[in-house]
């Protein structure tokens, strides 16, 4: 696990006050010369941290008036813009994981998938796909691909339990940090959304996803199917400034 930088740790210590109570909704922080002073950094560090809070949308910068601490909105569940684990939307849905049914190989890589990854097309890839088994019944199908030159022969000396990412991760040395996602509704033709079709009124969500590492490199194209009568996705969406 890689260290937090020093503005991140500040941003995380200003987000503990704000949730202590020392700094209330509504109210202003100190200036930004006495708070670089006070974690014994400098103007620019502290600059970061506040732009990782605003991000966040834990404060305001009002430019010549000062940085104001926001009221926190009350947190979605399965919210599209925060990257969970399958395990945990599972545990969220009020759901019992079982056994899971996973197969791997290697595969040259088509066209649309190399175009993806930004690789050669018939470039050997790791093709794995897992289905995940909750109250005796399957609930997700996820197809994760990656270049083999990545993952080398990971799957192959170490069984996969539990978060793939954590397993590359730990295995691989592979970090994902952002995906570029898609909501899809397939058909029922699909031969991988039947899989899932367990009752008639059963419907079925389609997530693709390009995951990428701290370079902002592909590192991994995934195509999740999760039955719609178990999980539901929500988006919060902001107004953009006027630039």
């Amino acid at each position: 696990m890689k260290q937090k930088s020093a503005y991140q740790l500040i941003s995380d210590k200003i987000l503990e006050d704000i949730q202590k109570g020392i700094y209330r909704p509504g109210e202003r922080l100190p200036a930004e010369l006495e708070m670089a002073k006070r974690f014994d950094v400098s103007r620019e560090t502290f600059r970061s941290a506040i732009r990782l809070l605003e991000k966040r949308g834990v404060v305001v910068v009002k430019h010549g008036v000062g940085t104001f601490i926001t009221k926190m909105l009350p947190t979605i569940p399965s919210s599209l813009e925060i990257l969970t684990k399958i395990s945990d939307l599972i545990k969220m849905a009020g759901l019992i994981e079982d056994e899971r049914k996973d197969f791997s190989k290697t595969i040259d890589c088509p066209p649309d998938w190399a175009q993806k990854l930004a690789i050669p097309t018939g470039t050997p890839i790791s093709f794995h796909q897992r289905i995940r088994i909750a109250n005796n019944e399957p609930v997700v199908l996820s197809q994760n691909i990656m270049a083999k030159s990545l993952i080398g022969e990971a799957f192959e000396k170490k069984e996969l339990y539990g978060s793939l990412t954590e397993f590359l991760e730990k295995e691989c040395n592979i970090t994902i940090l952002t995906s570029d996602s898609e909501l899809i509704v397939p058909l029922h033709t699909d031969k991988l959304c039947q899989k899932l079709l367990v009752y008639p009124e059963t419907t079925v969500l389609l997530m693709e996803q390009i995951h990428y590492n701290e370079l902002n490199e592909p590192v991994m194209y995934s195509r999740d199917y999760f039955r719609n009568d178990i999980f539901q996705f929500k988006l919060r969406r902001t107004k953009r400034g006027i630039e």
